[in-house]
């Protein structure tokens, strides 16, 4: 082939990236893009909660108390007078950072655990899988009583209480599929051939690992979301005055007879990023779980 004709042949497009195919993937999806628009809303409204907020969340308004919805105070107001709204939009950063805690340090934790107990020895694996049973076999409600009693109610409680019950789901998962890749034929073959664990680990493990992980962890931001709340709710967790959407229910839930709102709007936020994370999760997962490609 001639220098010109090379020259004059178009240059091949370069692969479109996952990243790229997710956002194709959530943007042709109906559900995918209502769920992006639900997280983006809640993840923005907690990212700048001091700019939206029209009151101080914690301030005692001197105005009326347990008021249905109206211009100035679009949830109402509760007990005490305090803007609902303000409250929950402030709640929303609790929220949000107890998910981000708790799922990373899961997801950390579980992901190392899993790997020792995939790729360790058989004694080390059985020792694992004991306390990953251990853990679980307590309830989460349980567990945070026990740990309350040592510690004492607070944010730090809450994150603690999620994500040590937590860990043990993550490293099921990453320990299994860990042991599934550890056998396989091509992996078996690159150690034959002589190839060093790092490499298999960095090459063969974890790519295949990440990415069902990372999306299990998205679906289970609801669920984080809803125990920090439950756990608030019983008064284990985040502590009055601080805004959070377990003690609005609590405070709301008290004085139910006189005004439905504080219920209201402590609910409307925990339904909504329930549905956001689900329906984007459920999107995703169609992309980087090739299973399911496979399986279509």
């Amino acid at each position: 082939m001639s220098d010109a004709t090379h020259k004059g042949s178009p240059a091949p497009l370069p692969e479109p990236s996952r990243l790229a195919l997710a956002l194709r993937a959530v943007s042709g999806n109906r559900m995918g893009l209502l769920g992006f628009g639900l997280v983006a809303l809640i993840v923005l409204s907690a990212v700048f909660a001091p700019l939206i907020a029209p009151y101080d969340p914690t301030a005692i308004m001197v105005g009326p108390r347990m008021a249905p919805p109206s211009a100035d105070h679009w949830l109402g107001t509760d007990n005490i007078g305090r803007d609902i709204f303000s409250r929950v939009i402030a709640g929303g950063r609790i929220a949000m950072l107890v998910a981000l805690a708790t799922l990373s340090a899961a997801l950390t934790l579980g992901l190392a655990l899993g790997l020792v107990a995939g790729l360790g020895p058989r004694w080390l694996d059985n020792i694992l899988l004991l306390i990953f049973d251990a853990v679980r076999s307590f309830p989460v409600i349980v567990f945070g009583l026990a740990l309350v009693t040592i510690v004492g109610p607070s944010l730090f409680t809450v994150i603690l209480v999620v994500s040590i019950t937590s860990i043990p789901i993550y490293a099921r998962i990453v320990r299994t599929q860990t042991q599934a890749l550890r056998n396989s034929e091509f992996v078996q073959a690159e150690m034959a051939m002589g190839a060093s664990l790092p490499r298999i680990l960095f090459i063969h493990v974890l790519p295949n690992v990440i990415g069902p992980l990372l999306i299990l962890a998205s679906m289970d931001v609801p669920l984080v979301i809803a125990t920090e709340a439950g756990l608030s709710f019983l008064g284990m967790g985040v502590r009055p005055p601080t805004p959070s959407w377990g003690v609005i229910l609590n405070d709301g839930y008290n004085f139910i007879r006189n005004s439905p709102w504080p219920v209201i709007g402590g609910s409307i936020p925990i339904v909504l990023v329930t549905l956001g994370f689900t329906f984007l999760g459920e999107a995703l997962r169609d992309i980087f779980d090739p299973k399911l490609q496979r399986a279509s």
